[in-house]
């Protein structure tokens, strides 16, 4: 019954297609007038608007394409369908749902994730709970850093959890002031960079280094690892005085002072702010100087690799008049709020 409905309706509109198409045409005729009546120089420009009203017509009328000559039947196909899809954009855009997190969480999100390779979205998603954010663990495993293959730790975070149980030791000479050559002994600590022991000798030997390394450490507070390079006076002694300790011994390889570079990094410093700038006229002079230098260089001086703090941590003074203590002669400065 309702095929046969629309059979007799089509019937009786037939006869009114052709004067529809034809009122069409004219219209798009009349309009391709308006346009090149309007057109100043070089080819017509269509504004959206002419554009709209001619794939209107071509929605309505598809048989206006043969009386289009301004414009070419596939122009109007292309522009048809470019307001297809933007149409069908506009329809599905995003009408609510779940609202957007704040770039501040975002970057918490990715820096938790890029900072702690071995935690996973609950993880993250707890400590941003305990932190006040209220987050879905979804919206957290969204916004982490991807990466490839299992999660493992990087070379830096390697040799900080390393640095605190290893200390390197290396020797340099000095000269005097009737040209006489002192040997100067320093043991670091990796961790805080902590000028652990000096002292100094005019014939360094293998018992007596093995003597300033039992000096250096009690029995209970050694480091397990011991950095140093392949002198020959680190001989046998050393060795069993090391393994003794229970202090794993580490030699670099040969013709690499990079591999020691806490040790030599520290033997810079010195000369660079001590030494190079003073006579010394003895074996008592230089210790008496180095240990100056120690105090000063763990108690006051700060350190790039330290976040600008002493190997000693010092405390931030906010209120107090600025005053200066001399160090080493007045070569540093100590500056204080009293």
């Amino acid at each position: 019954m309702i095929a046969l409905i629309r059979f007799l309706l089509a019937i009786l509109a037939s006869p009114f297609k052709s004067i529809s198409r034809l009122e069409a045409e004219n219209a798009a005729l009349r309009q391709q007038l308006i346009v090149l009546r309007r057109k100043t120089k070089g080819r017509a420009r269509l504004t959206n608007a002419y554009r709209r009203f001619f794939i209107e017509l071509y929605r309505w009328f598809p048989s206006i394409l043969e009386a289009l000559t301004i414009i070419k039947p596939e122009t109007l196909v292309r522009w048809h369908r470019a307001g297809f899809r933007r149409y069908w954009r506009w329809k599905s855009r995003r009408q609510g749902g779940r609202p957007k997190i704040q770039l501040e969480l975002r970057a918490l999100i990715q820096r938790m994730s890029a900072e702690n390779r071995l935690w996973g979205a609950p993880r993250i998603h707890g400590e941003l709970l305990k932190l006040g954010f209220e987050i879905s663990q979804s919206t957290v495993a969204k916004y982490m850093v991807r990466r490839r293959g299992p999660p493992s730790q990087g070379w830096r975070a390697f040799l900080r959890n390393h640095a605190p149980h290893i200390a390197a030791m290396d020797l340099f000479v000095v000269p005097t002031i009737g040209f006489a050559l002192l040997y100067a002994f320093v043991i670091v600590r990796l961790d805080r960079r902590t000028l652990v022991w000096t002292n100094v000798t005019r014939h360094p030997t293998a018992e007596w280094i093995a003597r300033q390394i039992t000096e250096a450490f009690p029995w209970d507070e050694a480091s397990r690892y011991r950095i140093r390079d392949r002198d020959g006076v680190f001989g046998a002694v050393v060795t069993r005085r090391l393994r003794a300790m229970g202090i794993g011994d580490k030699p670099i390889a040969p013709a690499s002072p990079w591999q020691n570079a806490f040790a030599e990094r520290l033997i810079g410093s010195i000369r660079r702010e001590c030494v190079d700038h003073l006579i010394v006229f003895g074996e008592r002079h230089l210790r008496r100087i180095l240990r100056c230098y120690a105090h000063y260089y763990n108690e006051v001086r700060t350190h790039r690799s330290l976040n600008k703090d002493a190997p000693t941590s010092r405390a931030v003074q906010r209120i107090g008049n600025i005053k200066s203590h001399a160090i080493l002669g007045g070569r540093h400065h100590h500056y204080l709020r009293i």
